[in-house]
This record gives C-alpha cells, structure tokens and sequence, in this order.
C-alpha cells in the first residue's frame, strides 16, 4: 500500500514554478517589488524549496528561471543563483513546519510603517482583527545573512506577516496564495490609515466592538495571540512584547490606542452568571383571580 506523501512532487514541479512567476507577477504588477527587488518561495520535499532567483524582476520570470534549495540554503538546482535572501525564508519554515510558502516583498505603504517604524494600530478596521490581528515590528539587520534571518524568530509563533525594520515585509502561510494576500491585505490597510490621517484622524473601534471581533474571529477557529497572553490589552500592540530584544516599537504618528482589558483577563473577570431568584411558594391561581373579581366587584357596587 502506497502512503499519502505529504509534500508535492518535487523540485520538477512546473505547476509550481509557474505559481511562483504568477505570485511574481502580481508582487510586481500591485507596485510591491520594484525592478529586482523580492522573492518567493515554496517548500516542496523534507529538504527541498523552489524559490525565485537573484537579480531578477519579479514581473518577468519564466519557469525555467525558478531555483532550488535544500534547508541550509544550498543551492540544488537551476539555471541562475537563487536569492540572497532565502535564508529567511528557510528561518521561517524551520521554526514553523505548517508554513509551505514565504512571500518577501517591498510594499510601499506596509514599508512607509517599517520605515518610520511605526506599529501597525490595532482595533481599527473589523476584517484585519479577524483576518490578521498584530503586525509584529522586526528589528532591523543587514539583508541577506543569518542574523538578518533570525530578527523574525521571535515573532514566528504568534503571526504570519511580519514587517521588516527599514526593509519591506514577509508574509508566509500554508500555500502561496495565502502568502501573498497576507501582504495585499497588510499594504491595502496601511494605504487606508495613512490616507485617513490625512483626513484628520483615525478612530478605534470601542470596547465592545473590539471584543465581538474577538470573539467572532475565535468562532471562525483563527488563532490569535491574544487568546493565550497574559496582561495583554486588546488594542495595545503587546502580544509580542517579549520578541523585543531593544525597546518595544511606540506609535508616533498615530495616536495611542485605548486601553481595553486584555482578552484573557476579560475572561477571569467576567462574573458567573447570578442565580434565578426563587420563585417562592406556588401560586394559587384560582384564588388570586377570585380576590381580584371580589374587588372589582366592590369597587363598582360603590
């Protein structure tokens, strides 16, 4: 009996190659990787990731462009040199073995916030609550090496998007296109809080919004780090207070969110609901209604 083998068929996968050049294709397209900037990558085998080559415009690649790699970042197979940066990619798949695919890319509006290193507000706009919840901050290290790779470690548990101090963005899920619109949906909401602060301001959902998302997205079965922090507040940007080797990242151009209670504290807090008061002994009914006739009776015979 043939077992069920977990992974695809391999490095000679062209369906996947292809998927790779048309993720690339709307990296490039969508304005996320200008000329040779990005790269993409899908695990296909114990010890083996199709990935984008270097020095290559992310717009214009064929299948026959794709590398391979083994998990040290030993190139395997290919015509062109495979990206500098895999090792990131390969970061992120050792530490989380549910991730089959890394999207690294330079999307304008996510980077203005990983420039100015600026953390993405919370409880603001419903679908990132549920869909995406934190954005996490990586410190900022030279591209392409093994410290480079390891700045998002420490985040790597509780997301699967992760802006890149003074860098870009990476964003990784069980597939590609997961992958990708992880970072679609990342840049299209920081387009709609800058263009809000133009406006004026931006305003925070309220306390009891914030937790109905909260709630929905627990019934949806999405996980949330919020759901097992403790003393983390809901808006506050502090699930990952702990993966910050320097200072944590404290909003500047937009104002602090409320503080809410965190979810879990919420939970310990929430009294059991108060017994039914006793009912008493049983009612009559009979000689209530005939009390009530009796006065009515009187009242009109006056």
């Amino acid at each position: 009996m043939t077992t069920a083998n977990k992974w695809n068929s391999g490095i000679n996968d062209r369906k996947l190659k292809e998927l790779i050049c048309e993720i690339g294709r709307r990296v490039y397209n969508k304005g996320f990787a200008a000329a040779n900037d990005g790269n993409i990558s899908i695990r296909v085998g114990e010890n083996e990731v199709l990935c984008s080559p270097t020095m290559i415009c992310k717009g214009f690649m064929t299948p026959d462009d794709i590398c391979a790699v083994d998990l040290e970042g030993g190139q395997i197979a290919g015509k062109r040199k495979r990206t500098s940066e895999i090792l990131l990619h390969l970061a992120i798949m050792k530490h989380r073995p549910d991730v089959k695919a890394v999207v690294h890319c330079h999307p304008p509006h996510a980077t203005a916030f990983a420039v100015a290193r600026e953390p993405i507000p919370q409880c603001i706009l419903p679908e990132i609550e549920v869909f995406m919840g934190e954005v996490p901050i990586a410190p900022y290290e030279t591209p392409g090496g093994h410290a480079f790779a390891n700045t998002v470690v420490p985040f790597l548990k509780g997301t699967n998007t992760i802006i890149l101090t003074n860098h870009g963005t990476v964003s990784f899920g069980a597939n590609l296109e997961e992958a990708y619109w992880k970072t679609e949906i990342l840049d299209a909401y920081c387009r709609i809080l800058l263009l809000s602060k133009q406006l004026g301001r931006v305003e925070y959902l309220n306390e009891r919004e914030s937790v109905e998302l909260l709630d929905l997205k627990k019934k949806l079965g999405f996980d949330d780090p919020r759901f097992h922090v403790e003393n983390c507040d809901l808006c506050g940007n502090s699930a990952f207070r702990e993966g910050y080797k320097d200072a944590q990242p404290q909003p500047a151009a937009f104002e602090p969110a409320p503080y809410y209670p965190g979810y879990l504290e919420r939970q310990k807090s929430t009294p059991a609901p108060a017994a039914a008061p006793s009912a008493g002994p049983p009612i009559d009914t009979e000689m209530l209604v005939k009390m009530i006739t009796e006065q009515v009776m009187a009242a009109l015979k006056k």
